[in-house]
């Protein structure tokens, strides 16, 4: 009887940790419109990625390698079996998570993760695209979709975010590496932007794929560590935002064929002197960041808000902050210029990783804390 009695606690116990009832933890006010906070869930490891399936299923990854399914209304968690091996070190691990234009009919949920490698008697990883389909709490189907070139035994600078652009194209950025050199070599995937069509295969109209010494799936080259990436479809603008060293994230407009500078040029610094890196900011036939932070604040996600919850905010770009710990608001004008920046959440004092927008329009984070909270207009 005892021992039944025991076994019933710790099930109670841990069905309570992997549920919680949205609690109001922050009220604020921002261009004349008052928000709150609520938390969603917590006593999570990292959420690294975030995905609505349907208004009440969100899809989340931990960077260790589980996924599961959040049901936001009650806090309802549900672990999922399946999904790829993932090689969880350094920064590494189980990454973005995000689901195409068809996924109602086609049932594909899409993955970046680190992918375990055996190289002679070392482990090393890569970044890698992969997909599954979700039937009951099972990953099944699972298919890599393209393990990049982008091999290293280091444990830094996998990127890595998808990002659809509604016309059939898939697009996923991947970090040097830790190796500088890496984002101006064509001839790796590190430090680069990717297009793909949605079924892995290369577009036609890539502007590396007639190029011998090139990879045909690079979009664009130059970047340190891409962390966060968005296609705006009312624009067709697709947005990235990436990690500099000591200073000198950045906020870019991405286009075919360009070079974003990374390490040639840059507004940060090394990290162990005040010695600048790179050449200088700009350089001829490399492009310039929209916007910049000195000093750094550590970008997580990036969306563009849409503005059905809070119509002030339609347009701006939003992003976590992990070292400034915050929410970064940025406001774009017509042209796509920044225009003013706001910092929210900042008493909260957490390090915000993934931000996803609902159906609604309420703006979900992720918090290194292992927290999912939500952002909602005080009616």
């Amino acid at each position: 009887m005892l021992k039944i009695l025991i076994q019933t606690i710790i099930i109670s116990f841990f069905y309570a940790t992997q549920s919680v009832s949205a609690n109001v933890i922050l009220q604020a006010q921002s261009k004349e419109m008052q928000y709150k906070v609520e938390t969603v869930a917590e006593r999570l490891r990292v959420v690294w990625g975030m995905v609505f399936l349907a208004p009440e299923k969100i899809f989340f990854t931990e960077r260790s390698g589980k996924s599961g399914i959040l049901v936001p209304s009650s806090g309802e968690l549900t672990y999922l079996h399946g999904g790829p091996k993932v090689r969880a070190s350094g920064q590494g691990g189980l990454l973005d998570v995000a689901v195409g234009p068809k996924y109602k009919t086609d049932g594909w949920i899409y993955f970046t993760y680190s992918k375990p490698i055996k190289v002679k008697d070392q482990i090393k990883s890569a970044t890698t695209l992969a997909r599954a389909k979700l039937q009951g709490a099972a990953l099944v189907e699972l298919e890599d979709m393209l393990v990049t070139k982008s091999l290293s035994d280091s444990g830094y600078h996998f990127g890595s975010r998808i990002a659809f652009d509604g016309e059939g194209h898939l697009f996923f950025s991947i970090g040097d590496r830790g190796h500088r050199p890496n984002a101006q070599n064509l001839g790796t995937h590190s430090g680069s932007i990717l297009r793909l069509k949605i079924d892995g295969s290369v577009p036609n109209d890539n502007p590396f794929v007639n190029r011998k010494e090139a990879l045909p799936e690079i979009w664009s080259y130059g970047h340190r560590n891409p962390q966060g990436l968005f296609y705006d479809k009312p624009t067709k603008r697709l947005w990235s935002i990436e990690h500099g060293p000591r200073g000198g994230d950045e906020i870019n407009l991405i286009n075919p064929s360009l070079n974003y500078g990374w390490p040639i040029i840059s507004y940060g610094k090394e990290y162990f002197s005040t010695a600048q890196v790179g050449e200088s900011t700009h350089k001829e036939g490399m492009e310039q960041p929209v916007k910049y932070f000195v000093p750094s604040i550590a970008p997580g996600s990036l969306i563009v808000y849409s503005g059905k919850a809070f119509p002030a905010w339609k347009g701006n770009l939003f992003s976590g902050a992990l070292a400034e710990r915050h929410l970064n608001r940025l406001e774009i004008d017509m042209d796509g210029n920044a225009i003013a920046e706001e910092r929210l959440l900042e008493k909260l004092r957490e390090r915000i990783r993934a931000v996803v927008e609902s159906p609604e329009g309420w703006i979900y984070l992720s918090t290194d804390m292992g927290k999912i909270l939500r952002l909602k207009p005080v009616k």
